[in-house]
Protein backbone atom coordinates (compact mmCIF):
# COMPACT_ATOMS: atom_id res chain seq x y z
CA UNK A 1 0.00 0.00 0.00
CA UNK A 2 2.72 2.44 0.99
CA UNK A 3 4.62 1.69 -2.21
CA UNK A 4 1.56 2.60 -4.29
CA UNK A 5 1.16 5.91 -2.40
CA UNK A 6 4.85 6.78 -2.87
CA UNK A 7 4.70 6.10 -6.62
CA UNK A 8 1.55 8.25 -6.90
CA UNK A 9 3.19 11.19 -5.09
CA UNK A 10 6.30 10.83 -7.24
CA UNK A 11 4.22 11.08 -10.42
CA UNK A 12 2.42 14.19 -9.09
CA UNK A 13 5.63 16.05 -8.06
CA UNK A 14 7.76 15.10 -11.06
CA UNK A 15 6.61 18.01 -13.33
CA UNK A 16 7.33 20.56 -10.59
CA UNK A 17 10.83 19.19 -9.97
CA UNK A 18 11.61 19.11 -13.70
CA UNK A 19 10.42 22.70 -14.21
CA UNK A 20 12.43 23.96 -11.25
CA UNK A 21 15.53 22.10 -12.45
CA UNK A 22 15.22 23.58 -15.94
CA UNK A 23 14.90 27.10 -14.49
CA UNK A 24 17.95 26.68 -12.27
CA UNK A 25 20.04 25.24 -15.14
CA UNK A 26 18.93 27.99 -17.52
CA UNK A 27 20.02 30.81 -15.19
CA UNK A 28 22.18 29.61 -12.28
CA UNK A 29 23.18 33.21 -11.41
CA UNK A 30 19.65 34.59 -11.18
CA UNK A 31 19.69 34.65 -7.38
CA UNK A 32 23.10 36.31 -7.13
CA UNK A 33 22.03 38.93 -9.68
CA UNK A 34 18.86 39.57 -7.75
CA UNK A 35 20.83 40.15 -4.53
CA UNK A 36 23.34 42.39 -6.25
CA UNK A 37 20.61 44.44 -7.90
CA UNK A 38 18.75 45.16 -4.69
CA UNK A 39 19.63 48.60 -3.23
CA UNK A 40 21.66 48.56 -0.05
CA UNK A 41 19.87 49.76 3.02
CA UNK A 42 20.83 53.24 4.11
CA UNK A 43 21.09 54.44 7.66
CA UNK A 44 18.24 56.49 9.06
CA UNK A 45 18.14 59.83 7.31
CA UNK A 46 20.71 58.89 4.65
CA UNK A 47 20.12 58.21 1.00
CA UNK A 48 21.14 54.89 -0.48
CA UNK A 49 24.72 55.12 -1.76
CA UNK A 50 25.11 55.67 -5.48
CA UNK A 51 27.13 53.11 -7.46
CA UNK A 52 30.74 54.22 -7.78
CA UNK A 53 31.94 55.21 -11.21
CA UNK A 54 35.45 54.52 -12.44
CA UNK A 55 37.90 57.07 -11.05
CA UNK A 56 41.01 58.48 -12.63
CA UNK A 57 44.20 59.79 -11.11
CA UNK A 58 47.60 60.04 -12.71
CA UNK A 59 50.70 62.15 -12.76
CA UNK A 60 49.31 63.99 -15.79
CA UNK A 61 46.01 64.79 -14.08
CA UNK A 62 45.00 68.33 -15.04
CA UNK A 63 42.00 70.56 -15.52
CA UNK A 64 40.65 68.24 -18.25
CA UNK A 65 40.82 65.17 -16.01
CA UNK A 66 37.47 64.46 -14.32
CA UNK A 67 37.45 64.72 -10.57
CA UNK A 68 36.90 61.36 -8.91
CA UNK A 69 33.25 60.49 -9.21
CA UNK A 70 32.78 59.45 -5.59
CA UNK A 71 32.83 63.11 -4.57
CA UNK A 72 29.64 64.92 -5.47
CA UNK A 73 30.55 68.37 -6.78
CA UNK A 74 27.09 69.47 -5.72
CA UNK A 75 25.40 68.49 -2.51
CA UNK A 76 22.01 69.04 -0.98
CA UNK A 77 21.61 72.05 1.34
CA UNK A 78 22.70 71.30 4.90
CA UNK A 79 19.77 70.89 7.25
CA UNK A 80 20.14 72.45 10.68
CA UNK A 81 18.10 71.94 13.81
CA UNK A 82 14.82 73.80 14.10
CA UNK A 83 15.85 76.94 15.94
CA UNK A 84 12.35 77.32 17.38
CA UNK A 85 13.05 74.32 19.63
CA UNK A 86 15.85 76.26 21.35
CA UNK A 87 14.59 78.31 24.26
CA UNK A 88 17.36 80.70 25.27
CA UNK A 89 17.35 83.15 28.16
CA UNK A 90 19.99 85.84 28.46
CA UNK A 91 22.25 84.58 31.27
CA UNK A 92 22.77 86.88 34.20
CA UNK A 93 26.24 88.41 34.44
CA UNK A 94 27.43 87.29 31.00
CA UNK A 95 29.02 90.70 30.30
CA UNK A 96 31.29 90.43 33.34
CA UNK A 97 32.20 86.84 32.46
CA UNK A 98 33.04 87.76 28.88
CA UNK A 99 35.19 90.71 29.94
CA UNK A 100 37.05 88.49 32.42
CA UNK A 101 37.84 85.99 29.65
CA UNK A 102 39.00 88.81 27.36
CA UNK A 103 41.39 90.17 30.01
CA UNK A 104 42.65 86.69 30.84
CA UNK A 105 43.36 85.96 27.20
CA UNK A 106 45.00 89.35 26.59
CA UNK A 107 47.30 89.07 29.61
CA UNK A 108 48.12 85.38 29.23
CA UNK A 109 50.23 83.41 26.75
CA UNK A 110 49.00 83.07 23.16
CA UNK A 111 47.01 79.99 22.23
CA UNK A 112 47.48 77.98 19.04
CA UNK A 113 44.44 79.66 17.50
CA UNK A 114 46.03 83.09 17.99
CA UNK A 115 48.89 82.37 15.60
CA UNK A 116 47.80 79.34 13.57
CA UNK A 117 43.99 79.41 13.47
CA UNK A 118 41.90 79.88 10.34
CA UNK A 119 41.54 83.55 11.24
CA UNK A 120 45.30 84.02 10.90
CA UNK A 121 45.92 81.93 7.78
CA UNK A 122 45.11 84.81 5.45
CA UNK A 123 47.42 87.22 7.30
CA UNK A 124 50.21 86.60 4.81
CA UNK A 125 52.45 88.72 2.67
CA UNK A 126 53.60 87.10 -0.56
CA UNK A 127 53.59 87.77 -4.28
CA UNK A 128 50.10 86.34 -4.75
CA UNK A 129 48.61 88.94 -2.37
CA UNK A 130 49.89 91.69 -4.67
CA UNK A 131 48.12 90.04 -7.62
CA UNK A 132 44.76 88.85 -6.27
CA UNK A 133 44.55 90.71 -2.94
CA UNK A 134 41.35 90.04 -1.00
CA UNK A 135 40.23 87.29 -3.35
CA UNK A 136 43.40 85.32 -2.58
CA UNK A 137 42.96 85.85 1.16
CA UNK A 138 39.37 84.65 0.99
CA UNK A 139 40.40 81.48 -0.83
CA UNK A 140 43.08 80.82 1.79
CA UNK A 141 40.45 81.21 4.51
CA UNK A 142 38.05 78.79 2.79
CA UNK A 143 40.79 76.22 2.17
CA UNK A 144 42.02 76.41 5.75
CA UNK A 145 38.47 76.01 7.07
CA UNK A 146 37.93 72.93 4.89
CA UNK A 147 41.10 71.34 6.26
CA UNK A 148 40.41 72.29 9.88
CA UNK A 149 37.80 69.69 10.83
CA UNK A 150 39.21 66.92 13.05
CA UNK A 151 42.61 68.62 12.83
CA UNK A 152 44.70 70.57 15.32
CA UNK A 153 45.62 74.15 14.45
CA UNK A 154 49.33 73.31 14.29
CA UNK A 155 48.80 70.54 11.72
CA UNK A 156 46.39 72.63 9.68
CA UNK A 157 48.79 75.58 9.65
CA UNK A 158 51.67 73.39 8.45
CA UNK A 159 49.50 71.94 5.66
CA UNK A 160 48.52 75.45 4.55
CA UNK A 161 52.18 76.47 4.43
CA UNK A 162 52.85 73.58 2.04
CA UNK A 163 49.86 74.52 -0.11
CA UNK A 164 50.97 78.15 -0.28
CA UNK A 165 54.47 77.10 -1.30
CA UNK A 166 52.91 74.93 -4.02
CA UNK A 167 50.54 77.69 -5.12
CA UNK A 168 47.20 77.89 -3.31
CA UNK A 169 44.85 79.16 -6.01
CA UNK A 170 41.76 77.47 -7.46
CA UNK A 171 43.51 77.09 -10.83
CA UNK A 172 46.58 75.45 -9.35
CA UNK A 173 44.64 73.18 -6.99
CA UNK A 174 42.46 71.93 -9.85
CA UNK A 175 45.52 71.27 -12.00
CA UNK A 176 47.23 69.32 -9.21
CA UNK A 177 47.04 65.54 -9.20
CA UNK A 178 44.85 64.27 -6.36
CA UNK A 179 47.57 62.02 -4.97
CA UNK A 180 50.06 64.88 -4.92
CA UNK A 181 47.50 67.11 -3.22
CA UNK A 182 46.78 64.40 -0.67
CA UNK A 183 50.49 64.12 0.12
CA UNK A 184 50.72 67.88 0.66
CA UNK A 185 47.89 68.09 3.21
CA UNK A 186 48.67 64.84 5.03
CA UNK A 187 48.38 64.37 8.06
CA UNK A 188 45.23 66.50 8.43
CA UNK A 189 42.18 64.49 9.40
CA UNK A 190 40.56 62.62 6.48
CA UNK A 191 43.20 64.02 4.12
CA UNK A 192 42.29 61.77 1.19
CA UNK A 193 38.67 62.87 1.21
CA UNK A 194 39.64 66.51 1.72
CA UNK A 195 41.98 66.40 -1.28
CA UNK A 196 38.97 65.37 -3.36
CA UNK A 197 36.87 68.14 -1.82
CA UNK A 198 39.52 70.77 -2.58
CA UNK A 199 39.66 69.88 -6.28
CA UNK A 200 35.88 69.66 -6.61
CA UNK A 201 35.49 73.02 -4.86
CA UNK A 202 38.17 74.64 -7.03
CA UNK A 203 36.23 73.63 -10.15
CA UNK A 204 32.99 75.10 -8.79
CA UNK A 205 34.71 78.38 -7.88
CA UNK A 206 36.20 78.71 -11.35
CA UNK A 207 33.00 77.73 -13.16
CA UNK A 208 30.49 79.71 -11.12
CA UNK A 209 32.26 82.42 -9.10
CA UNK A 210 35.05 83.59 -11.41
CA UNK A 211 37.60 82.05 -9.03
CA UNK A 212 36.26 83.81 -5.92
CA UNK A 213 34.44 82.13 -3.03
CA UNK A 214 30.64 82.11 -2.58
CA UNK A 215 29.26 85.21 -0.80
CA UNK A 216 26.64 83.64 1.49
CA UNK A 217 26.22 80.88 4.06
CA UNK A 218 23.79 79.02 1.80
CA UNK A 219 26.10 79.00 -1.22
CA UNK A 220 29.11 78.11 0.91
CA UNK A 221 27.25 75.14 2.40
CA UNK A 222 26.58 73.90 -1.14
CA UNK A 223 30.31 73.29 -1.60
CA UNK A 224 31.57 69.73 -0.96
CA UNK A 225 32.98 69.34 2.54
CA UNK A 226 31.59 72.64 3.88
CA UNK A 227 29.04 72.71 6.70
CA UNK A 228 27.38 75.52 8.68
CA UNK A 229 30.26 75.93 11.14
CA UNK A 230 32.80 76.43 8.36
CA UNK A 231 30.42 78.67 6.41
CA UNK A 232 29.93 81.06 9.32
CA UNK A 233 33.67 81.15 9.94
CA UNK A 234 34.41 81.93 6.28
CA UNK A 235 31.74 84.64 6.17
CA UNK A 236 33.08 86.20 9.38
CA UNK A 237 36.75 86.11 8.40
CA UNK A 238 36.76 85.99 4.61
CA UNK A 239 34.01 88.51 3.96
CA UNK A 240 34.09 90.34 7.31
CA UNK A 241 30.34 89.88 7.75
CA UNK A 242 28.98 88.60 11.10
CA UNK A 243 26.28 86.40 9.60
CA UNK A 244 26.40 83.89 12.45
CA UNK A 245 28.52 82.55 15.30
CA UNK A 246 30.97 79.79 14.44
CA UNK A 247 30.39 77.15 17.12
CA UNK A 248 33.09 74.49 17.30
CA UNK A 249 33.72 71.97 20.08
CA UNK A 250 35.38 74.59 22.32
CA UNK A 251 32.58 77.17 22.02
CA UNK A 252 29.98 74.42 22.45
CA UNK A 253 31.65 73.00 25.58
CA UNK A 254 32.47 76.30 27.28
CA UNK A 255 29.00 77.73 26.65
CA UNK A 256 27.52 74.73 28.46
CA UNK A 257 29.97 74.93 31.36
CA UNK A 258 29.30 78.63 31.88
CA UNK A 259 25.55 78.05 31.87
CA UNK A 260 25.09 80.27 28.83
CA UNK A 261 23.01 77.58 27.12
CA UNK A 262 20.98 74.63 28.35
CA UNK A 263 22.47 71.15 28.08
CA UNK A 264 19.23 69.68 26.75
CA UNK A 265 16.59 71.12 24.44
CA UNK A 266 13.11 70.03 23.46
CA UNK A 267 12.87 68.04 20.27
CA UNK A 268 10.13 68.34 17.67
CA UNK A 269 8.26 65.48 19.33
CA UNK A 270 8.20 67.33 22.66
CA UNK A 271 10.79 65.14 24.38
CA UNK A 272 14.22 66.39 25.48
CA UNK A 273 17.23 65.69 23.28
CA UNK A 274 20.93 66.42 23.54
CA UNK A 275 21.88 69.86 22.31
CA UNK A 276 23.89 70.24 19.12
CA UNK A 277 26.38 72.96 18.12
CA UNK A 278 23.62 74.43 15.93
CA UNK A 279 21.42 74.72 19.02
CA UNK A 280 24.24 76.50 20.82
CA UNK A 281 24.67 78.89 17.90
CA UNK A 282 20.97 79.76 17.86
CA UNK A 283 20.93 80.27 21.63
CA UNK A 284 24.02 82.50 21.69
CA UNK A 285 22.80 84.59 18.77
CA UNK A 286 19.50 85.23 20.57
CA UNK A 287 21.18 87.36 23.26
CA UNK A 288 24.83 88.02 22.39
CA UNK A 289 25.27 91.40 20.63
CA UNK A 290 26.12 91.06 16.96
CA UNK A 291 29.38 92.98 17.29
CA UNK A 292 30.68 90.11 19.46
CA UNK A 293 29.86 87.35 16.97
CA UNK A 294 33.15 87.37 15.07
CA UNK A 295 35.45 87.61 18.10
CA UNK A 296 33.66 85.08 20.29
CA UNK A 297 34.99 82.06 18.38
CA UNK A 298 38.78 82.67 18.59
CA UNK A 299 38.31 84.08 22.11
CA UNK A 300 36.66 80.92 23.48
CA UNK A 301 38.72 78.56 21.33
CA UNK A 302 41.94 79.93 22.83
CA UNK A 303 40.40 79.81 26.32
CA UNK A 304 39.49 76.18 25.68
CA UNK A 305 42.95 75.32 24.37
CA UNK A 306 44.77 76.84 27.35
CA UNK A 307 42.46 76.71 30.37
CA UNK A 308 38.96 75.25 29.93
CA UNK A 309 40.23 72.08 28.25
CA UNK A 310 37.94 69.15 27.32
CA UNK A 311 39.47 66.80 29.88
CA UNK A 312 40.98 67.84 33.21
CA UNK A 313 40.18 71.56 32.84
CA UNK A 314 42.54 73.83 34.76
CA UNK A 315 39.94 75.21 37.17
CA UNK A 316 42.60 75.93 39.79
CA UNK A 317 44.15 78.50 37.40
CA UNK A 318 40.92 79.91 35.97
CA UNK A 319 39.76 83.41 36.98
CA UNK A 320 36.12 82.38 36.51
CA UNK A 321 36.50 79.66 39.12
CA UNK A 322 38.19 82.06 41.52
CA UNK A 323 35.47 84.73 41.34
CA UNK A 324 32.66 82.15 41.44
CA UNK A 325 31.16 83.03 38.07
CA UNK A 326 31.56 79.53 36.59
CA UNK A 327 28.88 77.10 37.82
CA UNK A 328 30.90 74.11 36.58
CA UNK A 329 34.16 74.89 38.38
CA UNK A 330 35.90 71.81 39.83
CA UNK A 331 33.04 69.51 38.82
CA UNK A 332 34.96 67.93 35.94
CA UNK A 333 38.49 68.25 37.28
CA UNK A 334 39.62 65.35 39.47
CA UNK A 335 43.26 66.19 38.76
CA UNK A 336 43.23 69.77 40.07
CA UNK A 337 45.01 70.49 43.35
CA UNK A 338 41.83 71.65 45.09
CA UNK A 339 39.71 68.67 44.10
CA UNK A 340 42.55 66.25 44.78
CA UNK A 341 42.51 67.34 48.44
CA UNK A 342 38.81 66.58 48.66
CA UNK A 343 39.11 63.04 47.36
CA UNK A 344 39.13 60.38 50.08
CA UNK A 345 42.21 58.21 50.13
CA UNK A 346 41.68 54.55 49.34
CA UNK A 347 43.73 52.28 51.59
CA UNK A 348 44.12 48.56 50.97
CA UNK A 349 45.17 46.23 53.76
CA UNK A 350 46.43 42.80 52.82
CA UNK A 351 45.81 39.78 54.98
CA UNK A 352 48.69 39.19 57.33
CA UNK A 353 49.74 42.85 57.19
CA UNK A 354 50.70 43.93 60.72
CA UNK A 355 50.51 47.65 59.93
Amino acid sequence: MYAHVARALSRLLAPVSIAFGRRARADPNAMSRRVAASPSRAKDGDAAPEPEKPSTSSATDDVTTPIRAKVNSRKKPVKTEDERSVVAIEPEGWEKTLETIKRWRADGPPAAVDTMGCEKIADVEDDRVNVDGDRYRRYLTLTSAMLSSQTKDEINHAAMRRLRAHGCTPENILNTDEDALDAMINPVGFHRRKAQYLRATAKILLDEYDGDIPPSVETLCALPGVGPKMAYLVMNVGWGEPTGICVDVHVHRISERLGWVAKDVMGKNGSPRKKTPEDTRAALESWLPKHEWIEINPLLVGFGQLTCTPLRPKCHACPLAKDGSCPSAFKENPASPESAKKRPKLELKLEGDDA
